[in-house]
């Protein structure tokens, strides 16, 4: 069946999960498999993002994370970061028109403060080409890490009690949550991971608690509608129970 004929079933489409959240791995496999550049795979995921995007808009989910860039990825050789920055920005500038005509909102969350100017004005022009959207809301996890997350969160709420804003028995989930890059979010209902690794990689550590797992081991750049509505399916077959029985 061509990817225009897949279909998700009845059961599926009743318990669509809110937020869904992706890591996207399985670029740099993907081109070596090829015998190609690793920024190939790079190149090629972008038909994955799009793809997912517009499937996710069209199902009506309300959130979708990307894993776009992790602050461990700072440590990867300068030739492939500078690369992966200019995909980037130039995914931003394309793609505003294909966001537009399928009513998507763009956040991001993460250091952004260290990405190249060039990469976050393109972020704020898009963004605000976006913001009258009310579709889908695509979060790009950018220059994230999850303990980065906790950690200056956990800096705010420390200077608070210092100023005497706070005290400490008032500290509860409620308030760590309300501190972290995601607040303005709901908690990910459930978590793709592609490429068939069993991590996490410091990807919203906290917000994944009650998350369900569905790990593919399609490579990343291959990952397309098909494999998104499985994961939906297996999501759907699933009984969410939050530790109670």
């Amino acid at each position: 069946m061509s990817a225009s004929g897949i279909q998700l079933s009845a059961e599926a489409r009743a318990v669509l999960p809110t937020h869904v959240a992706i890591i996207m791995d399985g670029n740099g496999r993907w081109a070596k498999q090829r015998h190609l550049p690793r920024v190939e795979g790079h190149r090629h995921g972008v038909e994955s993002v799009r793809a997912v995007v517009r499937a996710a808009g069209e199902l009506g989910i309300k959130y979708l994370t990307l894993y776009a860039f992790s602050v461990e990825n700072w440590n990867r050789p300068k030739d492939e970061v500078d690369t992966l920055m200019r995909y980037l920005a130039r995914y931003l500038k394309t793609e505003i028109d294909e966001l537009q005509r399928n009513n998507v909102r763009l956040e991001v969350i993460g250091q952004v403060y260290r990405l190249p100017e060039f990469v976050q004005e393109q972020l704020t022009n898009t963004r605000q080409a976006l913001a009258r959207n009310n579709g889908l809301t695509l979060i790009l996890a950018l220059s994230y890490g999850g303990r980065t997350e906790i950690v200056e969160a956990v800096r705010q709420i420390a200077a608070k009690a210092k100023a005497g804003q706070i005290e400490p028995e008032e500290i509860n989930e409620q308030v760590i949550s309300q501190h972290l890059y995601t607040r303005h979010y709901p908690d990910p209902d459930l978590l793709i991971r592609t490429s068939g690794e069993l991590r996490v990689s410091n990807f919203l550590l906290w917000q994944i608690s009650y998350a369900e797992f569905v790990v593919t081991p399609t490579l990343w750049p291959d990952f397309r509608k098909a494999q998104f509505f499985a994961a939906l399916e297996e999501y759907a077959r699933r009984h969410r129970r939050f530790g109670a029985v």
